[in-house]
């Protein structure tokens, strides 16, 4: 995936959350963030991978995102690997 469809995805991924007010919520206590970080960085590549770390971290979330942008359950995780810092991840 290239890293423009990744950031539409991510975008698509931070509309969904903003939508979701109690998740939204959660989303903000995790990463330290604030509303105002929401629509100041939306463009910045390194928030864009931290909404998709958060959608990707529940099933039932990756579920429901995907259903409402209409995209298939993979595609968050991979847009995820087409951001950037996504080499720094490590399974063990």
């Amino acid at each position: 995936m290239k890293q423009e469809q990744a950031e539409v995805i991510a975008l698509q991924g931070l509309a969904w959350l903003a939508g979701n007010d109690d998740l939204c919520t959660t989303f903000l206590g995790t990463t330290g963030g604030s509303v105002d970080d929401l629509r100041q960085r939306a463009t910045d590549p390194a928030f864009q991978a931290a909404v998709l770390e958060f959608i990707t971290m529940d099933d039932e979330w990756i579920i429901a995102f995907c259903d409402s942008a209409g995209i298939g359950y993979d595609q968050p995780l991979r847009a995820r690997y087409a951001l950037p810092g996504a080499e720094s991840v490590h399974w063990t």
